[in-house]
């Protein structure tokens, strides 16, 4: 049996080919399905199987496109409302595939359709090998239980305490544990940096599943819930009737800077794909950073949206496309062109560039009182720690935290090292904020300078 893990990192997702004598499963397939394609081809596959483990709130699944190009059938649990033809499976439903066994668990509370794959290989054994289990258990963590419309967090709760005790707990041990998402990702809270692990492990040090009544678990599953992203929403609707395939997407325009400045004057976002490092010394006036280098994908849905026009600036053609790749992973298909030859082509054409202001640990620490220290971590960050004074306003909720802030007085703004607390920079002068100030290498630098925190 063949079981690949494919990991996204801007996305912090993970997906799953399974195979054995010439057949093969997809799990949770990104948007841009020919990496499985091509490895099937390679390992001498056919690709008959896409599973779903849930529909997906923070990316757009390519399951409509992988299976209208392999003839493949889609899975997914019962109760998803899917509009697609698919089937829906449940406890008791299996697949054969060669040698392998996919045996599916419902498991709902991340979602109401969540389900887990148990994988058997007949070359093992008879036991189960590994669990595939999507958005349910993660390393470290489990499934934020917030993403339905029709049930409550604490029902959702409740369901995946069931889920996770009666289901998932009830295989041996020795189970690997497959999740579709890693650290960073937004279906968690606090998830581990493995990309797998074991029912064992799991069992002794993942916090949810320690001993505790349900209404513990759900108390502490609904207790500080990290903001949902509104984009979430849209690309479950998306996802349940199924994306149009990437080709159908119009080519990339490359655009003059005079023309950029026009759209952007009327309502275009204008989104800096170039590292900090590069934005902070000059940009765009009112243009959004967000650097490829990181989560790119997740943070462009929470802070720009999917109903947006953007318009890329990028370090080269590469970048560009690289960014339009990836922001069609999470739905946002409106990207209706690049900036001719970047900020050199804006600022040939005679337009003006800013500059954001930065400032080391040392440096602020003698401001104190002078500047106001806007703290764009998360709560949990925050709370093991943050600078004396500052004021938290984590990044997800930045636009809606920044309406009591002065827009005239000096506002620096940090993260843990550098890579949200440029975004944050970005969006409080597209707001109007007049010195916003970037913290050089964020709280890290903070603490290792040794400066007082609380």
């Amino acid at each position: 049996m063949i079981l690949e893990q494919f990991y996204l990192g801007c996305l912090a997702h993970a997906s799953y080919l399974i195979g054995s004598e010439g057949v093969a499963a997809v799990v949770d397939p990104q948007r841009d399905v020919d990496i499985y394609v091509e490895t099937a081809a390679r390992l001498g596959l056919k690709i008959e199987h896409v599973i779903e483990t849930h529909l997906h709130a923070d990316f757009v699944s390519g399951h409509g496109e992988l299976a209208a190009r392999t003839g493949a059938t889609i899975y997914l649990g019962k109760g998803s409302g899917a509009t697609f033809p698919h089937r829906a499976v449940g406890d008791g439903d299996s697949i054969d595939l060669g040698k392998c066994r996919l045996e599916f668990l419902q498991t709902p509370g991340h979602t109401v359709e969540s389900v887990s794959v148990v994988v058997k290989d007949r070359e093992r054994g008879e036991g189960p090998y590994a669990v595939l289990t999507g958005d349910t258990l993660f390393i470290g963590d489990v499934g934020r239980p917030d993403l339905s419309d029709t049930q409550t967090p604490a029902d959702l709760a409740r369901m995946l305490y069931d889920s996770l005790r009666r289901k998932l707990l009830a295989l041996p041990d020795d189970v690997l544990v497959y999740p579709a998402h890693g650290a960073g990702s937004m279906c968690g809270r606090n998830i581990g940096t493995e990309r797998s692990s074991t029912i064992g492990r799991e069992r002794r040090t993942n916090y949810a599943l320690q001993p505790m009544g349900q209404e513990q678990f759900v108390a502490t599953m609904t207790e500080d819930l990290p903001a949902r992203p509104e984009y979430f929403e849209q690309d479950v609707a998306v996802n349940r009737r199924g994306a149009p395939a990437l080709d159908s997407l119009e080519a990339l325009r490359v655009l003059p800077a005079a023309e950029v400045k026009k759209r952007q004057e009327q309502g275009t976002t204008v989104l800096d794909t170039r590292t900090a490092t590069d934005y902070l010394p000059g940009h765009i006036p009112g243009s959004i950073h967000i650097g490829l280098g990181g989560q790119f994908a997740a943070w462009a849905g929470a802070v720009i949206g999917l109903e947006q026009d953007v318009i890329v600036v990028a370090e080269d053609g590469k970048a560009a496309e690289e960014a339009r790749m990836r922001l069609a992973r999470v739905g946002m298909d409106r990207v209706v062109g690049v900036l001719e030859d970047g900020v050199a082509g804006w600022a040939g054409a005679g337009l003006p560039l800013v500059m954001t202001e930065q400032i080391t640990v040392q440096d602020l620490k003698e401001r104190l009182g002078e500047v106001v220290v806007v703290d764009v971590r998360r709560q949990t960050e925050w709370a093991g720690g943050h600078i004396a004074g500052a004021l938290l306003r984590p990044l997800d909720k930045l636009k809606s935290g920044m309406k009591d802030l002065d827009r005239g007085r000096a506002t620096a703004v940090h993260c843990k090292s550098g890579y949200r607390s440029a975004i944050a920079c970005s969006l409080l002068e597209a707001a109007g904020f007049e010195r916003t100030i970037n913290m050089v290498g964020g709280y890290d630098a903070w603490v290792g300078a040794g400066f007082e925190r609380e």
